[in-house]
């Protein structure tokens, strides 16, 4: 091309080249349902692993490979609280031991529970 043909266009933004003599990927297209009804085909590579679910195009709710296995469910792991982690680290009468340790130092005058400066409250 001479320099005048490309005078006024866009040479970024826009391809000069076509899609003739390309051979694409083979593929394979898959039917998803979503439970609206919504119905959708989603093309895929033929050497692709199909998921069992997919996005709804429409309203964005998980849907279902139509002529597939349903999908596995996830195992969930229970949450571990305080408590759990705890008892990992301690048996209760470990625990029952310590307590018992702290109250005897509370109650001997041992820890020094004076009122915090910021408190406002009178003390009796």
């Amino acid at each position: 091309m001479s320099e005048r043909a490309l005078r006024g266009t866009r040479l970024g933004a826009t391809s000069y080249e076509t899609d003739r003599g390309i051979d694409l990927a083979p593929r394979q297209t898959v039917e998803y349902a979503c439970q609206n009804g919504h119905r959708f085909e989603v093309p895929f590579s033929v050497e692709a692993e199909i998921p069992q679910a997919w996005e709804c195009r429409f309203c964005g709710q998980e849907a279902v490979l139509l002529d597939g296995d349903e999908p596995e469910e996830k195992k969930v792991k229970p949450t571990r609280t305080h408590w759990d982690m705890l008892m990992e680290r301690r048996t209760r009468e470990e625990l029952e031991e310590v307590l018992a340790e702290r109250l005897a130092v509370l109650r001997s005058g041992g820890m020094n529970l004076a009122v915090h400066p910021r408190d406002t409250r009178k003390s009796a």
